[in-house]
Order: structure tokens, then sequence, then C-alpha cells
């Protein structure tokens, strides 16, 4: 089904991204060359037990991808979400996967990283609030001012991501929900639209159909930069 998804003033819509919108803008993903990294399996540098056999592999691993990420510019499909989110206000709930900053940098300013955020570090130790850091650790491992281990801000497998409580209750009103460019194949994400489906339209847009594709009322296939752009119609706030 085409057409654009008319957004009414009584719609609350939560979209929910995956890697798959940030391809488009050169950002590599964990299952690229069959998820493997450099011949690591992804679990030796995305998880708690990971870091504590090799931090420096670790540290090496997200220190390029930091890199990498700014490298990398937001595209048309992070831009429309941003422009959505000035039309809409409070009325988006926007959720990411993932870890990169491209939403913001297109134009979001209210987000949920539910896998943390690349661009930030925090302390294994002590309760100091995760700080924005972009540095390179290449050589010499990072130690908090308490002597503890500073690790990237990310949800390793294993953990639990940022924000269910919130989630929850923001797909419990909506009444548009919109998946972009995820697997289908993580969880918790890939439940989301199971707690949506006998209150909201749901809508998944994908260069191919998700592992869950049973849930959504509408699957768009379609690059997310050739899709979303077009996909909201929302009406003139100065003709309302």
């Amino acid at each position: 089904m085409s057409g654009s998804i008319f957004v009414g003033p009584a719609d609350r819509v939560f979209v929910l991204t995956g890697a798959g919108i940030s391809a488009e803008s050169g950002i590599r993903t964990f299952r690229d060359a069959g998820g493997l990294w450099e011949t690591h399996r992804f679990e030796e540098v995305a998880s708690p037990e990971g870091f504590a056999r090799d931090p420096r592999l670790v540290w090496k691993f997200y220190s390029q991808r930091r890199a990498q990420m700014v490298d990398c510019q937001p595209n048309a499909a992070h831009r429309a979400i941003g422009e959505l989110g000035r039309e809409l206000g409070d009325r988006l709930f926007l959720c990411t996967q993932n870890v990169d900053d491209l939403h913001e940098r297109g134009g979001s300013s209210q987000l949920l990283h539910m896998h943390g955020e690349l661009g930030k570090t925090r302390c294994q130790t002590c309760c100091r609030p995760a700080f924005a850091d972009t540095s390179g650790y290449l050589d010499e491992l990072p130690r908090c001012t308490c002597g503890g281990a500073l690790r990237p801000d990310i949800v390793w497998f294993g953990e639990v991501p940022i924000g269910l409580s919130a989630i929850a209750r923001a797909l419990d009103e909506a009444t548009i929900f919109v998946t972009i460019g995820s697997s289908g194949a993580v969880y918790p994400a890939a439940g989301f639209v199971h707690a949506v489906r006998h209150h909201a339209r749901a809508i998944y847009v994908g260069p191919e159909r998700p592992d869950n594709d049973w849930g959504f009322d509408e699957v768009r296939i379609g690059t997310a930069v050739e899709v979303v752009p077009s996909l909201f119609q929302v009406p003139d706030r100065a003709a309302s």
C-alpha cells in the first residue's frame, strides 16, 4: 500500500528506527560481513564479558566507530523525521536502536536512544553521569577520576535497554506506530509492534520484509531515503 500517512490533530505517533536508516548514511552495522568484525564475534566487542576479558579490543572497536560517525552525515530520512518532530512536538515519540547521533544532526531534539549513545562514556564503578566524549582510545585505557574503568555508554548484549518504562507508556498512547529500517529480529524492540496491534495503525518501512512482518498492517518495501520524506502528511497548522 502506498500514499502518505495522514496524521490528525488527535494522533500520537511512535517512530522506531533501526540500523537501516543509518546504513544509508554509511554507518556500518554489527551484521556486516556475516556479523564479524576483524574475525571477532560481536559478543566479544559488545558484551560486559567481552569488555572484562579485553577492554583494549572493545575500546579499539568503539573508537573506530566514533571516527566513522564523524564522517557520516544525516540523510533525507533523518531530516524528514526531524521536521515531523517540529510539526508534532510531544505527539511524536522517537525511539532509536541506533547509537549514532544522525537523528540529532538531522534536526530531532527529543528522542530516546534505547541502546545508548556512541558519543558518550560512563564509569563502570561510580554513579558519575554519562558524559559527552568522542575521544579515540587506541593505546591507553581511560580511567574515571574515581579510579574505575571508563566504558562506552552503550547497552551491550545481556544488558537492559534504556527507557523501557517511557517506551511502554508511549506505546500505550500511540495511534500510529512506524518502524523504519529495523530487522524485527532484536528484542525487546521487535516486540513493540505486538504491544500496539489492537489500538494503533502499524506500518513498516524497509528494503525487505522484517522477521516480525506478521504484526504490521502495512509493509512498505523501499529504503528509508526513498520512502520516509513523503511518508507523513500533517495538516498545515496555519490552516487549522
